[in-house]
């Protein structure tokens, strides 16, 4: 890898903050982000996140232990605060210590924060609205993952170029602040650490790696696809709430556009309770991201991915990866250096 003598003093707080070589983290991703995964791309110099999910607690217990083994890097287990063993997950990390926790989900409460910080470990929090990244700074939080719309999987509904403009440039001073959505490019990198980001984290990009576990076919619809594929699910009326994914259109989208124009007519026509048509929307996609993900059911499973996925048509290990995002950081720092010349 070429030197680089511009990217790192732009890289030191992010590393500092996090304990490694290079602040790019791999966002924790359900199915995806397991122990062979963020151990490559901890030992490659990144850092990793162990996707809780819906895990068992043993088996997340398990995964950590796995990861351990397999890296003496630091990571983060990732804890879905909307999964059914979410207090056991976060009870069982006072026995298993580890050096970071990361909340998504939903938002924490300012005990959970604190109890996860009992622990020893440092806390990230996701904002996607400024109103939550206060929330979280008031609550205790280490540091914020500013995530856009344009991310894949569960999202907020602003862009990552309005948040940038919202909570990195207001609270950049105060606390780490990593950047999420839409990334998959050193160029990219370069500019939001130079707008005083601490570091980038990717997904989508880390899915087209060879470590990655997915089906191949997984990684073969991401290959083809275009940004303007990955789309969040649409809510046709409020009375029937559907939590904003964004995924690739796929025959199970269609189909999940044509359960929710049914289920409003029935409800119209009063044939169906509210509840119960609720109920059909959530069960839906219940097992849909392991269908395709893990089984390569690709026209009926759920394929989450971010609009970066338009710019993602190779796979590479994640080593490669890494080193072309700061390699490229490094020739765009040195692209605008020579424009004030």
């Amino acid at each position: 890898m070429k030197e680089l003598s511009l990217l790192k003093p732009f890289l030191s707080r992010g590393q500092e903050f996090l304990g490694v070589e290079y602040p790019i983290l791999c966002g924790a991703m359900t199915w995806v982000s397991e122990p062979k995964l963020v151990s490559a791309v901890c030992n490659a110099g990144g850092f990793g996140c162990l996707a809780g999910g819906n895990a068992p607690t043993d088996i997340l217990k398990k995964q950590i232990l796995e990861l351990k083994s397999l890296t003496d890097k630091n990571f983060a287990v990732n804890l879905i605060t909307i999964a059914p063993a979410y207090k056991d997950h976060l009870a069982m990390l006072a026995e298993v210590k580890v050096p970071y926790i990361v909340f998504a989900g939903s938002f924490p409460r300012e005990n959970e924060i604190a109890a996860a910080k009992a622990t020893g470990a440092k806390v990230m929090c996701f904002a996607s609205t400024v109103s939550i990244a206060e929330r979280m700074i008031r609550f205790g939080a280490d540091a914020l993952i500013l995530e856009g719309s344009e991310a894949g999987g569960h999202i907020g509904h602003v862009s990552t170029t309005v948040l940038l403009q919202q909570v990195l440039y207001k609270f950049a001073d105060q606390l780490p602040i990593f950047i999420a959505g839409g990334i998959a490019t050193g160029k990219m990198m370069a500019h939001l650490l130079l707008m005083g980001a601490a570091g980038v984290q990717l997904g989508t990009r880390f899915v087209m790696t060879h470590e990655s576990t997915v089906h191949p076919a997984f990684k073969d619809v991401f290959k083809r696809a275009k940004a303007r594929d990955a789309i969040s699910t649409p809510q046709y009326d409020s009375k029937l709430p559907v939590v904003a994914v964004r995924a690739l259109r796929n025959k199970g989208t269609d189909e999940f556009g044509k359960l929710q124009l049914r289920l409003l007519k029935e409800l119209e026509a009063g044939t169906i309770h509210r509840q119960a048509a609720q109920e059909e929307v959530e069960k839906f996609w219940v097992g849909a991201l392991r269908r395709a993900a893990v089984d390569g059911d690709v026209e009926n499973g759920s394929l989450m991915a971010g609009q970066s996925v338009g710019l993602v048509d190779e796979i590479m290990s994640v080593r490669d990866v890494i080193e072309e995002l700061l390699t490229d950081a490094e020739d765009t720092l040195g692209v605008i250096k020579g424009r004030f010349n």
